[in-house]
């Protein structure tokens, strides 16, 4: 078992405040958050829902690698991006992963399928179980 740390200084009420985020266990990053730009959208200051993103292309990337090398067609390189959706009042709606690959020797169709796998199944894919999860492209490149 692993356990993994982050913590958050908050001050202010929700609208006119502001918090400062830290990556505990790791200590490699620290981020301002603020309401404003989780409603409305600010590019100066991360929100809950980058930081899932981060949390999800990374995984989804781990989980289809460790599929592509048991299908023994390991990847050269996998390129993905995850976009989670945040609506004010609802909360997180949606994740929409998209990847493109390097795969050699790998048919467009297994590699769809691999990726579907590994959408299904990486651990943050598992705990996002109440939204929509998409696999928005998976283009394989030779």
């Amino acid at each position: 078992m692993v356990d993994n740390t982050a913590s958050t200084v908050w001050r202010g009420d929700l609208q006119s405040g502001s918090g400062h985020t830290r990556l505990e266990t790791s200590s490699v990053a620290e981020f301002d958050v603020n309401w404003k730009a989780r409603s409305e959208g600010d590019t100066s200051v991360t929100t809950p829902e980058e930081l899932l993103a981060a949390a999800h292309s990374s995984c989804f990337s781990m989980a289809f690698s460790l599929g592509l090398a048991q299908n023994g067609t390991p990847p050269e390189q996998l390129d993905v991006s995850a976009k989670v959706t945040f609506v004010p009042g609802e909360g997180v709606t949606r994740s929409v992963l998209t990847v493109t690959g390097t795969v050699p020797g790998l048919e467009p169709e297994r590699f769809r399928e691999l990726a579907e796998d590994a959408k299904a199944n990486c651990p943050v894919s598992k705990a996002l179980a109440g939204i929509e999860i998409v696999l928005d492209s998976a283009v394989l490149d030779q």
